[in-house]
């Protein structure tokens, strides 16, 4: 990253340029969104609390987090990690969890043998309850297209380098059918907790483009 002087970097926050004694838009995305949605807002184009409502949702009650709890308990009860691979959606309904979005589900398993990546190929169906909003790359042509004919290839460029012998299985998502993947547990985690065990899986390993790592060593499965 190139250092900026400070006198130019008080100017960018401040959203002055001084060069031509004009205002341009901050270069902070969070600002960015924030003057978005003012304009919104003013030209009556969004209902502040209809927003407010949506970030709310998205921040506490759709998201990751719920996916990972999903996964933490599959780890730890094996009657409920059955019941997810035979019915995934009525399995999560059971912790809360489901709806718009999520009403097919599918629970695909890694193992020491069997490698599981999802894709949507056609646009970017995605289960939003269980992982909350897609990744800017889901949505991308080259991540579409590249992971069906090249998911190793892919898999790589994440920096995920999978044994040769491990056989990789591209589960494509449509409208009708989305999929979430149970990442393997890592090493030295057997007597952890649901809550605890939850904090380390992550958005991507459910999506399949990244493992779970060990908390204490950072070894993976």
């Amino acid at each position: 990253m190139t250092d900026i002087p400070h006198s130019r970097e008080q100017d960018r926050d401040q959203g002055q340029d001084h060069d031509h004694g004009k205002q341009r838009l901050p270069s902070d995305p969070a600002l960015r969104v924030m003057a978005l949605e003012s304009l919104l807002v003013q030209k009556g184009l969004v209902d502040p609390q209809a927003l407010d409502a949506l970030v709310e949702a998205y921040e506490h009650r759709i998201g990751p987090h719920n996916g990972a709890k999903v996964v933490a308990r599959a780890w730890k009860d094996p009657a409920y990690k059955a019941r997810l691979l035979t019915d995934a959606t009525a399995a999560i309904a059971e912790m809360g969890f489901g709806g718009l979005q999520g009403e097919h589900m599918v629970a695909v398993e890694n193992t020491p043998a069997v490698h599981n990546l999802v894709v949507c190929t056609l646009c970017s169906c995605y289960p939003y309850p269980v992982l909350g909003l897609p990744p800017v790359w889901y949505k991308s042509a080259g991540y579409r297209s590249r992971a069906v004919i090249d998911p190793r290839g892919v898999l790589r460029e994440f920096g995920l380098e999978l044994p040769a012998e491990m056989q990789v299985r591209v589960w494509d998502s449509t409208a009708e059918l989305r999929y979430l993947v149970v990442p393997q547990p890592p090493p030295g985690t057997e007597h952890m907790s649901e809550e605890q065990l939850a904090s380390l899986v992550t958005r991507d390993a459910m999506i399949g483009v990244a493992l779970v790592r060990s908390p204490a060593t950072g070894e993976l499965p």
